[in-house]
């Protein structure tokens, strides 16, 4: 049976369309629009007429791609952005009017589970492992193996929120990174605390900073879920690609290979909170995820469902 689950992040709209068979996703295909939904949403706290316009549009082409695949279901649900703004509902009432789509806002407990579950589908969890997923609004931190989640962590520290709110010059002014850089380590330092006295076996990180990174460490002219998939960036890959990321003008960083070019401006802020979380935990190398919490959306859903 195929299925399609759509994810509205703070930055950007993904869709996954696979078949569901016994218990397994295959033949994925995956589509990203950015659509910013979360922009300005920190400073006014609502979501603005052109941020809504803008995700009930791609929301219609999600929803029309979806039925020309013949998806016998199509699943829904809105992060960090919608959590936080004053008008979530009215958005989740447009979309329903609009696109005949429903949208569930889903809290951070919920977005750390579905996204463990994704992962859980692409790579081997029997011993217990850290997950990351830093979006545009949130870091949502998690540790677990094949019995479940052990701990979950929603930290609101994400790519464009940080950007946002700290990065205003081009090319990036040391002196706002820095402020940048003080402030998520304080927000996420008693959670990095907790995370120290566990015995992880290997760090796991998804969403769009992380598969973005991957694509840059390995020049990727073109991106590809194979290559990205189980793919590996030390400690060091990363901070070379910090320290370039730093230097370069936005229009440099929208011409660098394995970045797409609607990501170029929150990439940087991106790369520091996981390079300050690998610092401050010591680990050594990051392994990349493609599966994340649209396949865990569709698990999800499909076992509730049967």
């Amino acid at each position: 049976m195929k299925i399609g689950t759509i994810d509205i992040g703070t930055n950007s709209m993904r869709l996954l369309i696979a078949d569901y068979i016994d218990s397994k996703i295959e033949n994925r295909k995956k589509y990203v629009n950015t659509t910013r939904i979360g922009q300005g949403v920190d400073e006014n706290g609502y979501i603005s007429d052109e941020a809504i316009k803008r995700n009930i549009d791609a929301l219609k082409d999600f929803s029309d791609m979806c039925r020309e695949e013949g998806c016998r279901s199509i699943y829904c649900m809105g992060t960090s952005a919608l959590r936080d703004s004053k008008n979530g509902q009215e958005f989740v009432k447009i979309a329903k009017q609009e696109a005949g789509i429903d949208v569930d806002i889903i809290n951070g407990q919920e977005e750390s589970n579905l996204g463990f579950r994704g992962v859980l589908e692409g790579i081997d969890g029997s011993k217990e492992i850290l997950v990351i997923d830093i979006g545009g609004g949130s870091t949502e931190f998690i540790i677990g193996d094949v019995n479940g989640i052990n701990f979950s962590k929603s930290e609101n520290v994400g790519a464009l929120r940080m950007t946002e709110k700290f990065l205003m010059t081009d090319p990036i002014d040391e002196y706002e990174f820095e402020s940048m850089s003080k402030f998520i380590e304080d927000e996420i330092s008693g959670t990095l605390e907790i995370i120290k006295e566990r015995e992880i076996d290997k760090l796991v990180g998804i969403g769009g900073t992380i598969t973005s990174l991957s694509a840059i460490n390995q020049e990727l002219e073109e991106y590809s879920m194979e290559k990205i998939h189980n793919s590996q960036v030390s400690k060091k890959e990363i901070e070379n690609i910090l320290q370039n990321l730093k230097k370069m003008t936005l229009n440099d960083k929208k011409n660098l290979k394995g970045l797409q070019p609607k990501r170029a401006d929150i990439i940087t802020a991106g790369v520091k909170i996981l390079n300050i979380i690998m610092e401050k935990l010591e680990i050594e190398s990051i392994y990349v995820s493609e599966y994340d919490n649209l396949e865990g959306l569709m698990c999800h859903k499909s076992k509730t469902m049967s």
